[in-house]
């Protein structure tokens, strides 16, 4: 047998105690919001000490996360070093998803599997890839090959809410520095790129008054309504500015929450907006933002009595390849063609995740793990999340195969 072929059987013969891990992972909430996700870094950590892998827990002080509206987070690094020279190689997975919502036909925390599909909030995106950059780490190390270099297992806990917390704060804080990364995915493309995203709030305010006479009143929702014409007429424009990175096409705005008024009979005296607007890899974050805000002023300079406040809720930059992932990206490819028997392209995605934060310390990075084609094939972030069983024996196996070829000694 070749070491390959080593690898692939443990992986199989461990396959059973996999699922039970990502099983157990599910059946502890992580709904972000509220954001109380300590107590499953807290099961993780006692899952992963059951293998003889010791995790660090690295609180976040309490008030930082309820600064950002969470509950409680604590990261979790596992780390394994084989020798002085080599790479160090971090797999980071993110915990905490959105809450479940309705219209389940399996429990979203039960971990139920039916068809060789485990079902469950965040069975693919990304508790998944807690359990294959595990299990792979596991079947390196049953090898007993000499290996150089070191491999660490990042577990964070705030991608929902910008990653600043998760691997950001892992990072601030010299808890870590990765010479390479690989980070939740799926499991037929390598990602190398990905969108950035501008996260805004934008409140008018009029004047309340009794609809029985509007005259004495500022209307902020026929305000936003103008408004509203000119961000989706903006969308236009950004059809335009296309992107040359594959899987990615242009840039767009999305209004994704409105609120206001206080009753049918008050002319509404103030409205809220949130919005979101997606950055291509070729776009400046600066100049983005510049832009958008522009625009919202002079729309609003028009609406008489109208006041205006913008606020920022998040800046997420773009990611775009950096040299040194080239090995990655090759061994992936290599070893996802013999195991899935078919192509894994590189491209890049229209979302945005925690890798950029890693891409921003200079660490070169890929995208992949245990999933579907698409995220819509997996359910993700909506009713009836699941995760075939196949692909996360099969993202194991590749995982497994590229960690012995970078690390190999």
């Amino acid at each position: 047998m070749t070491d390959y072929d080593q690898l692939d059987a443990w992986i199989a013969a461990h396959f059973d105690e996999e699922t039970r891990f990502l099983q157990a992972l599910v059946q502890v909430p992580t709904d972000t919001p509220p954001g109380n996700n300590a107590p499953h870094a807290e099961r993780t950590a006692e899952l992963l000490a059951g293998m003889g892998l010791v995790a660090e827990q690295h609180a976040v002080p309490a008030a930082e996360v309820q600064a950002c509206g969470l509950q409680s987070i604590t990261n979790l690094i596992v780390r394994r070093r084989y020798a002085e020279s080599g790479p160090t190689m971090a797999l980071n997975a993110h915990g905490d998803v959105v809450p479940p919502g309705e219209g389940w036909t399996h429990g979203p925390y039960s971990g139920e599997i039916v068809d060789g599909k485990l079902y469950g909030r965040a069975s693919a995106v990304s508790k998944s890839d807690f359990a294959s950059f595990t299990f792979a780490l596991r079947a390196l190390e049953s090898l007993g090959v000499n290996l150089r270099g070191g491999i660490e297992l990042h577990f964070t806990y705030d991608e929902e809410f910008g990653g600043e917390l998760g691997p950001g704060w892992l990072l601030s804080h010299g808890l870590t520095k990765p010479d390479l990364l690989i980070a939740a995915g799926f499991s037929y493309q390598v990602v190398t790129a990905h969108n950035g995203c501008l996260q805004m709030e934008v409140t008018l305010h009029g004047l309340a008054s009794h609809a029985a006479y509007p005259q004495t009143g500022v209307d902020a929702l026929q305000a936003a309504t103008k408004l509203l014409t000119a961000l989706y007429a903006y969308n236009e424009v950004l059809r335009t500015r296309l992107s040359q990175v594959a899987g990615i096409t242009h840039p767009y705005l999305n209004v994704g929450r409105i609120e206001g008024g206080s009753n049918t009979n008050v002319v509404p005296g103030k409205v809220v907006l949130k919005l979101d607007r997606r950055m291509i890899p070729e776009e400046d974050a600066t100049a983005v933002e510049a832009e958008v805000r522009a625009l919202i002023e002079a729309v609003v300079a028009d609406c008489q009595g109208i006041r205006l406040e913008v606020r920022r809720l998040l800046l997420a930059q773009s990611l775009q390849p950096l040299p040194g992932n080239a090995a990655l990206v090759a061994a992936i490819q290599r070893h996802g063609l013999a195991v899935f028997g078919e192509p894994i392209p590189e491209s890049g995605t229209p979302l945005y995740t925690d890798v950029r934060l890693y891409g921003a310390h200079g660490v070169p990075a890929v995208i992949y793990g245990a999933g579907p084609r698409t995220v819509l094939e997996s359910n993700a972030k909506r009713a009836d999340e699941h995760l075939l069983l196949s692909d996360l024996q099969g993202a194991t196996r590749v995982i497994a195969r590229t960690l012995l070829d970078l690390l190999r000694a």
